[in-house]
C-alpha cells in the first residue's frame, strides 16, 4: 500500500478562490504539517469544483488508480445546494466508499461531513445532517462529523458567497480534520509494523 492520501471533493477540498491553492488549500496545509513532523505521504488534492456525488462517481476509478493508503472523502455541499435529495446523496456516497474498499482493500476512508449553514435551515436540514454519520456507523469508517466547525457561517472567515472559506478559514477546516486523520495515520503505521 502506497503512503498516499487522497482527498476526494469538490471546491472545499479543490480550494476554491484562494489565491494559491498548492500552498492554501486544506490537502497542501495537511502536506506541510506531515513535512513538518517527518512522516512520509504523497498528498493528492483530487478536489474539483462544483463536483457533486453522482458527478465524482464519473472520476473515481481515475483517481483509485493512485492506491491510496487513506482516501478522504468530502461531498455533499453541492448536492444540498442543487436541492438533491438526501436519499440520493446517501446512496451516490455509499457507492462511492464501496468502490473504494473494493478497489483499495487495505485503504483507510475517512468521511468529511457538513453541518448546514444556518440560512440552510428547514431545507432537508434534518435528513441531511444524519447522511455522514449513518455512512460512518455502516462502514465503520472514521468521521469527522463536521470538517468547517467555526468556519461555516462566520462571515469573516469566509468569502462573499459564504459559502467559500478564505485562507485562515481553510486553516482551521485542516486543523479540524488534523487530529482524526493523525490517529488514522498512527494505527496504519502500528500495523504496517
Amino acid at each position: 500500500m502506497e503512503n498516499k492520501i487522497i482527498f476526494f471533493g469538490d471546491s472545499l477540498v479543490a480550494g476554491y478562490g484562494l489565491q494559491n491553492p498548492s500552498t492554501e488549500s486544506i490537502p497542501a496545509l495537511i502536506s506541510e504539517k506531515l513535512k513538518q513532523l517527518g512522516l512520509n505521504y504523497d498528498v493528492i488534492n483530487a478536489g474539483i469544483s462544483g463536483d457533486t456525488t453522482f458527478s465524482a462517481l464519473s472520476r473515481l476509478d481515475e483517481v483509485l488508480k493512485e492506491k491510496p493508503g487513506i482516501f478522504i472523502l468530502e461531498l455533499g455541499a453541492n448536492d444540498f445546494l442543487r436541492g438533491i435529495s438526501p436519499l440520493l446523496i446517501l446512496t451516490n456516497l455509499q457507492s462511492i466508499i464501496s468502490k473504494v474498499k473494493l478497489a483499495c482493500p487495505g485503504a483507510a476512508i475517512l468521511l468529511l461531513g457538513i453541518e448546514l449553514p444556518d440560512w440552510a435551515t428547514g431545507l432537508h436540514q434534518g435528513d441531511y445532517s444524519e447522511i455522514f454519520s449513518a455512512l460512518a456507523h455502516k462502514n465503520n469508517i472514521e468521521l469527522v462529523p463536521s470538517f468547517l466547525k467555526n468556519v461555516a457561517g462566520v462571515r469573516s472567515l469566509n468569502m462573499p458567497d459564504g459559502v467559500h472559506p478564505l485562507r485562515e478559514g481553510y486553516a482551521i477546516a485542516a486543523e479540524n480534520i488534523w487530529p482524526v486523520l493523525y490517529r488514522i495515520i498512527q494505527s496504519q503505521e502500528n500495523k504496517n509494523q
